[in-house]
């Protein structure tokens, strides 16, 4: 069989791992904290925790791969149309999905949500803008080099944007870089991340230029895994070329620390390069091997086959179960304070109700997957 027509296990398995792995870091259970390796750093480091976020970028870039053969034969303007349509769209959902429920209940009743304090940027909308410039830049600057040049450009350029416009004294700092200054002054206070106690987006609109260059290497490394096939010379020279990114990663750390939430450029290429072995990992595994036993893979597959429709069901629901009380304790934390903190108290209890959420979850993808319904954006 030609490589090119093949299915590749290892890239579907990859893909539901990164959304299983969101689910559980993105929920844990209330009452206690969780284990540190499923937080994300405070500001510079890398945990485990901040490899989920760009590896489903990575993901996107994979599937892209496939996706933009289909482009072959195409207008411009209806390529075009296709990937700003598909790119807004998944901004949109975003979006709405911080605006959900759209009401809320107090003294005066029920009332509409304001606008005005809904975060703008996110999850989803970086993945959507993410998805557009990298498919542009692929789809019009079609030598691999140049493309390669443009992705410097992206990783070297973002950190000088913040050296020559952040304050001078604190250029990487919370609240005094230049994609801080950006957000607030075109988005306003309002409409940013609060989660850290003070207006900061950790997917603002500036630090979205490094983040570009995780699909871009995706969808290269997809594009390989297609043309070299599942042999041993691919598993080798992707994983050559992720200890080059993660060498790179660690040398560059030295200047522009390594951190998930100002997105910085040697983040990029640490988590690329660790994306690239994992995969390398995984086609040694489920494609050479065949290391298949239980049929374990069908786990991932069956959320990787429907990763946006899971994971925004993730982020939808745990909003319900923060809006229904019981007596004083709204239900995550009545679930957590009567059954989770009480078989096993501390982060144990935390990381079984992460883990429980996560398979309602999949329960859903399951459903989804034998009824044949794939929901694409």
């Amino acid at each position: 069989m030609n490589p090119k027509s093949e299915r590749f296990l290892s890239l579907d398995v990859f893909r539901g791992m990164t959304i299983v792995f969101m689910i559980i870091v993105n929920t844990p259970g209330s009452g206690a904290t969780a284990f540190a390796p499923l937080n994300h750093a405070v500001w510079f480091g890398f945990t485990p925790t901040d490899l989920v976020f760009p590896s489903f970028l990575f993901a996107v870039g994979n599937a892209m791969s496939f996706t933009m053969k289909k482009f072959d034969g195409l207008s411009t303007g209806t390529v075009l149309y296709r990937i700003l349509k598909r790119g807004l769209l998944i901004f949109l959902i975003g979006y709405l999905m911080y605006w959900f429920p759209f009401v809320d209940h107090g003294a005066n009743g029920w009332t509409l949500r304001p606008i005005s304090e809904t975060r703008i940027m996110g999850v989803l909308q970086r993945i959507g803008l993410c998805y557009i410039f990298a498919s542009l830049i692929i789809y019009f600057v079609r030598n691999k080099t140049a493309v390669i040049v443009i992705s410097i450009l992206l990783l070297v350029g973002y950190q000088v944007l913040l050296l020559a416009y952040g304050d001078p004294a604190a250029p990487y700092a919370m609240l005094t870089n230049a994609g801080t200054y950006l957000d607030k002054f075109l988005l306003g206070d309002s409409h940013l991340y609060h989660g850290e106690g003070v207006a900061f987006d950790p997917e603002g609109i500036l630090s979205t230029l490094p983040s570009i260059v995780n699909v871009i290497v995706g969808y290269y490394a997809g594009k390989f895994i297609q043309e070299k096939g599942k042999g041993y010379e691919t598993i080798a020279r992707l994983s050559l070329m992720g200890a080059v990114f993660i060498f790179i990663a660690l040398t560059w750390n030295m200047s522009f620390p390594i951190g998930k939430k100002l997105w910085t450029s040697p983040f990029t290429l640490l988590t690329t390069g660790i994306d690239m072995i994992m995969i390398s990992a995984l086609i040694y595994a489920v494609e050479v091997r065949a290391w298949n036993k239980f049929n374990w893979t069908s786990f991932f597959t069956t959320v990787g086959k429907n990763p946006l429709a899971i994971y925004i069901l993730s982020e939808i629901l745990i909003i319900a179960f923060w809006m229904i009380s019981i007596g004083n304790k709204n239900l995550m934390a009545w679930i957590n304070d009567v059954f989770y903190q009480k078989i096993a108290p501390g982060a144990v209890g935390s990381l079984l109700f992460a883990i429980s959420y996560m398979m309602i979850c999949w329960c859903v993808g399951k459903i989804l997957d034998k009824k044949k319904i794939y929901i694409r954006v």
